[in-house]
């Protein structure tokens, strides 16, 4: 394992600064995740480290670490590695709860900066699809499978989602609790709706074509409850504020503005999710919110509802900073139904292993019940 300025003969890496005392070695885990495609995992986390660290390069100090080294995890012989920098910093999560509105404003105002800045930059023309990023024999970035779901590339955003439906539905006829949803012919109807529900779902958005870099998991608690930890990937100073690090890029992508609202704030400006059913709860008013505008007053916040003054701040902050965001897509709304199918078909805490080995079987089973149910809601919903 080289460590030294001869990594810098592999894609996208850096010679280690002298005088580094300390710098971080991942290891990849194969079994942390499944269905991370290892044929281009560590590529792909390289190859859009790169690329943020060109988007971002206007952003002082830097956020995005440098990359000393990294090995595949297509070799049989290694799981796969990256050496890279250890950037400075605390995770945002760990004190944003407790900041003032005022503060929570500077970290929101700097994160619409970031996803901006994102949005602005011009991929290069060797990058043609939707998915993963890696390179070709001469250290082109070119497309690629997405990591997270191994397959792809996809020349448009419908044909990802579509992509992804398919391999969840592959997936869900192994799962001993799922299998296939083949009970109470659901699973017709969810044939019919990847055939013809998404490209009808697809045809008002208007801005189906536009490809940006996705982190997608930009600031994401939902496995706190497992880990003890949240994913947020933020890091900042606490003495001035500012942001010093974006980390973590295992799930980063190529796809469309939208999607990275649908995987990542979710504790800072609020995730977006397709409908849920019940029109009254806080998360479909937080849904409304984001597609038509926020009412005036506020809704009150409660203690473990919607933060409203924070999420309503958030999307000040993008439509100051001229951020492509929810409200100015339309037709996202039934996208947004689109991505809740394919999360209901593949539910996490009823498909991932660590998770199951966590859980009572009533529980899961409850998990799953509760899935079908809003699938048959969702499918309805769209004629299916």
């Amino acid at each position: 394992m080289l460590v030294d300025g001869s990594n810098a003969r592999q894609p996208r890496c850096v010679p280690i600064p002298h005088g580094t005392k300390e710098l971080i070695f991942r290891l990849a885990n194969p079994d942390a995740v499944q269905g991370m495609n290892p044929a281009t995992r560590i590529e792909n986390e390289v190859a859009i480290i790169a690329l943020a660290s060109a988007a971002l390069k206007h952003i002082h100090p830097r956020i995005v670490p440098s990359v000393y080294g990294w090995g595949s995890a297509a070799l049989q012989s290694s799981p796969g590695w990256i050496i890279q920098e250890l950037m400075p910093g605390t995770p945002v999560d760990e004190s944003f709860d407790d900041m003032s509105l005022e503060k929570k404003r500077s970290i929101l105002e700097q994160m619409g900066r970031i996803l901006k800045s994102l949005q602005d930059y011009e991929l290069p023309p060797s990058i043609t699809g939707y998915g993963g990023v890696t390179f070709d024999e001469t250290g082109r970035k070119i497309s690629a499978a997405m990591t997270s779901v191994g397959a792809g590339p996809w020349d448009s955003y419908e044909a990802s989602f579509e992509g992804r439906l398919r391999v969840a539905l592959r997936k869900a006829n192994q799962n001993p609790y799922i299998q296939g949803w083949r009970a109470n012919g659901l699973r017709e109807r969810l044939d019919a709706f990847v055939k013809r529900g998404v490209p009808a779902l697809f045809e008002a958005l208007g801005s189906k074509h536009d490809r940006v870099i996705i982190h997608a998991d930009f600031s994401n608690s939902s496995l706190k409850w497992l880990s003890g930890d949240s994913a947020n990937n933020l890091l900042f100073d606490a003495r001035t504020g500012s942001i010093t690090a974006l980390i973590d890029y295992d799930f980063a992508c190529i796809s469309h503005p939208s999607y990275e609202f649908f995987r990542s704030f979710d504790g800072t400006g609020g995730q977006f999710r397709g409908w849920i059913g019940d029109e009254a709860t806080e998360d479909m008013l937080l849904r409304e919110a984001k597609i038509h505008g926020f009412p005036v007053p506020l809704p009150p916040t409660t203690e473990h509802g919607v933060q409203w003054e924070v999420v309503a701040a958030w999307e000040e902050e993008l439509e100051r900073l001229g951020v492509k965001r929810l409200q100015s897509m339309p037709g996202i709304e039934k996208v947004a139904d689109v991505d809740t199918i394919l999360r209901c078909i593949l539910p996490w805490r009823v498909s991932n292993l660590d998770v199951l080995r966590l859980q009572s079987e009533a529980v899961i089973m409850r998990c799953r019940n509760d899935n079908e149910r809003q699938l048959v809601r969702l499918l309805s919903r769209t004629g299916f």
